[in-house]
């Protein structure tokens, strides 16, 4: 039976010394003597400082990819010993020579992997004679029945895991930073941007709230992701063969219950702490592609963040601003969105990454050449780069100070043309819609070109001043306080201003003795085929006549109908659902 002491999801699986802690490989403590940060050949991150220096640095350096190997080879021989394939004793030694993780030159295993195309190969062969330094008997069982994928597939999976550890940890901080900011403002008004121009107001509270569904979408991809993680076994060619044949001459192995092969399968993942397959998957890379979108979406969501924040921080924005922003060799006075602008350039760099990914699905064979090789160097980056960028998001929202002040001055820039919906639909109860769009449209025009507010360019539309002349004249206080932004607009159907000679009414068609000529309500001779019904004489879509209950806008309501602030929406209510949403699934 596998053993019960196993590790968790993503945890190393080779057994720390007693008393010893087990902690991700630090640049500081590299596997092998070659492996230092000053070699003339190190990659430490000079261009890419959004991962520079991060703990999924670490986590995912050539040394890390080698104590993963390591860990797999550990794991293996202690499956084959659960299931009889190997004695005890021998799995106890490789676990313990695969732990001494420093007598490995990462750079000499580098070098070397050149004449088989993979550093698995040169891995078991340093492998193999530690163990036999340690138990002669022992190194006949490194490695065997497995093939070099199933050892660096198992180590990538590993790797992943490890890496995702932190990465999710910052995401999550990003997720309480931005309900903080969402919930704080919740009703702070600004403009509503579309295709680069202003539109209608939104809040800052609704934007934030996008911001956080974005990012609890990615945690939540990730996690589950990383949950189903999977180890890799197939040997040769993926059918297990090879542990057949060694269980057919060790004594006991192959009268066991059940299929040796499946059963070292569910070992071996047990022993790794990651999932078990239900087939292996040597040119079946669903875990490779799962693994791709979840860390494409991440790196887009926390895109649109920063892409946000990019464009509010400038100058002539400046409604936003990062907590402590980066300086310039050149301009003092520069305070730059650097955690900003380190997003955005992952963001653009990994759905390239993911891209390879995803094409090696469609491997060929039984095991690819090159496809499977084609994803090693993507793999990583695309890890790295993601989780550099959850460590500068979460910086970013916990930082980023958000400017209400300016965020008002801007809604108002446009002197009430981000209110011309509101306008429109407000109006086209008195004078009906195609009039009230025309008006406003033209009213919208010449706002612009003169620098004058809305309200004022309407008030001298036609339309517009009938209904402020009608107000004035049917009401006792031409002046009266403006309605909330519930209450939008007193508006009925339009009619001729009061003294206009409106023509006789049908309910009194002429004077008392007068030729009316036929009636209204009989106009045609029986038998007759009859026109239209004097009760719909308009065309189809036409705008409705006047109607006598009109008694007209006033000054104050027009301005208020042209307030921004008295546009929002639903906004209020959508961050309100968006912050339980996200509540009930945290």
């Amino acid at each position: 039976m596998p053993s019960t002491d196993r590790p968790g999801p993503g945890e190393p699986a080779t057994r720390p010394a007693p008393g010893a802690a087990a902690s991700l490989e630090t640049p500081s403590d590299p596997v092998g003597p070659s492996a230092t940060a000053g070699s003339d050949w190190a990659d430490v991150g000079l261009l890419a400082p959004v991962w520079a220096g991060s703990l999924v640095e670490a986590a995912t350096g050539d040394a890390a990819f080698v104590r993963g190997m390591l860990d797999a080879e550990a794991a293996l021989a202690r499956a084959q010993a659960a299931v009889g394939l190997a004695p005890a004793a021998a799995a106890a030694a490789v676990t313990a020579a695969a732990a001494e993780t420093a007598r490995y030159d990462v750079r000499d295993l580098a070098s070397r992997a050149r004449s088989g195309g993979n550093p698995v190969i040169p891995l078991v062969a340093d492998l193999t004679a530690a163990v036999a330094a340690r138990d002669s008997e022992a190194g006949p069982y490194v490695h065997r029945g497995a093939t070099s994928q199933d050892i660096w597939d198992t180590a990538l999976m590993l790797v992943a895991g490890r890496a995702l550890e932190p990465v999710l940890a910052d995401l999550g901080r990003t997720v309480r930073a931005l309900a903080e900011l969402a919930t704080a403002h919740r009703d702070t008004p600004m403009a509503g941007r579309t295709l680069t121009q202003h539109a209608v107001p939104t809040t800052f509270g609704l934007k934030a709230a996008g911001w956080l569904t974005l990012a609890a979408g990615a945690r939540d991809r990730l996690a589950a992701v990383r949950a189903s993680l999977p180890a890799q076994l197939g040997g040769a060619a993926g059918t297990l063969a090879a542990f057949h044949a060694y269980a057919s001459v060790r004594a006991g192995a192959a009268h066991r219950e059940g299929d040796v092969g499946v059963r070292l399968l569910a070992a071996f993942a047990a022993e790794t702490g990651l999932a078990e397959p239900v087939l292996p998957w040597h040119t079946l890379r669903a875990p490779i592609a799962d693994l791709a979108g979840a860390l494409a979406f991440t790196a887009g969501a926390l895109g649109k963040m920063a892409a946000d924040v990019l464009v509010l921080s400038r100058t002539e924005a400046g409604e936003v601003a990062e907590g402590q922003g980066g300086g310039s060799s050149a301009m003092p006075h520069k305070s730059n969105p650097v955690r900003a602008v380190l997003i955005a350039a992952a963001a653009r760099q990994v759905p390239a990454l993911t891209g390879v990914l995803h094409g090696s699905l469609a491997a060929e064979d039984e095991r690819p050449a090159g496809a499977w090789h084609a994803e090693w160097q993507p793999a990583r980056e695309a890890v790295r780069l993601v989780g550099g960028a959850a460590r500068e998001a979460a910086e970013l929202a916990e930082g980023l100070r958000v400017h209400p002040r300016r965020m008002s001055d801007n809604l108002g820039m446009t002197g009430g043309l981000v209110a011309a919906e509101h306008l429109s639909i407000a109006l086209a109860a008195s004078i009906g819609r195609d009039r009230a769009k025309r008006a406003v449209t033209r009213a919208s025009r010449r706002a612009a070109e003169e620098g004058i507010d809305l309200a004022d360019a309407l008030a001298a539309e036609p339309d517009v001043a009938a209904l402020l002349t009608r107000h004035d004249a049917l009401t006792a206080e031409p002046h009266v306080a403006a309605p909330s932004h519930q209450d939008t607009a007193a508006c009925g159907r339009d009619e001729a201003p009061p003294g206009d000679d409106a023509g006789p009414s049908k309910e009194n068609p002429g004077a008392p003795g007068e030729d009316d000529g036929p009636s209204d309500k009989n106009t045609r001779t029986p038998g007759e085929d009859s026109g239209p019904s004097d009760k719909n004489t308009k065309t189809p879509g036409e705008d409705d006549g006047p109607s006598d209950k009109n008694t007209g806008v006033s000054w104050e309501e027009l301005r208020a109908l042209a307030d921004p602030a008295r546009y929002l929406g639903s906004a209020g209510a959508l961050v309100d659902r968006a912050l339980r949403t996200i509540e009930r699934t945290s």
